[in-house]
């Protein structure tokens, strides 16, 4: 599986002359950081679920009004530390102004759902690390693998695999309290071969390990950062 090629970086097309290809990397921008950003102003910011709704959506729009994306320098920091910064800095006016936007009051800039996010707060119940930093990193790469892993599923499905992303489901994203099957009982309950099950494993593997890579390309602001990234997300031997 060759590596994802090579292109302008969703970031650097905010920048585009063209309003519609300005349009449509915001808009992928407001998909991959959203869920984030806004667990983050409930778990950093103590905002209730319709206040950091509000402030998410709010956030968007004040970023697009004021260009903050073209403002981004690759040089000084990762482009996720960067639009953290940005949440803080517009969270911290907000408060300081004693804004509180009336529900329902924030411009939409895309359908989010807000809550799929709350339900997954409060499944997951985390706790607010020290490092705030490490917080937003955690929800982000959260954010990431389960898009990756929705079109993986969807690939799988219109490509008539579903047996194959049935297996890495029931063994890579298999609840860790509950345990992981073996190959044998996965085999078993699919009507497959343990040796099939391994080859099934292994290519859903490799296929979403690609979409990662892509996906992450896509949302970091320059080739060295996608580099540092994948790294820390896959290790040494990405």
């Amino acid at each position: 599986m060759a590596f994802p090629p090579t292109r302008l970086s969703v970031v650097a097309r905010t920048r585009s002359d063209d309003e519609e290809t300005r349009r449509v990397a915001f808009a992928a921008l407001v998909e991959a950081y959203w869920k984030p950003i806004y667990k983050y102003l409930r778990l950093q910011w103590h905002l209730d679920p319709d206040q950091a709704a509000d402030a998410t959506q709010d956030f968007f729009v004040s970023a697009l009004e004021k260009d903050l994306i073209a403002r981004y320098d690759p040089a000084r920091a990762r482009f996720r530390t960067y639009l953290r910064l940005c949440v803080d800095g517009y969270q911290s006016n907000q408060v300081k102004a004693g804004r509180r936007l009336k529900r329902g009051g924030g411009a939409s800039l895309v359908s989010l759902d807000f809550t799929t996010a709350e339900g997954e707060l409060r499944q997951r119940e985390p706790s607010v690390p020290a490092d705030v930093d490490e917080l937003f990193y955690r929800e982000w790469v959260r954010a990431l693998f389960d898009r990756a892993v929705g079109e993986l599923r969807e690939r799988a499905e219109s490509r008539g695999r579903r047996a194959m992303f049935e297996v890495f489901e029931r063994y890579d994203l298999a609840d860790p309290a509950a345990g992981r099957p073996s190959y044998a009982e996965i085999a078993g309950s699919l009507g497959l071969t343990p040796a099939t099950v391994t080859n099934h494993l292994a290519a859903m593997r490799r296929e979403f390990r690609a979409l990662v890579l892509d996906h992450l390309r896509e949302v970091t602001g320059s080739e060295e950062e996608w580099e540092a990234e994948a790294r820390r997300l896959l290790g040494g031997g990405w």
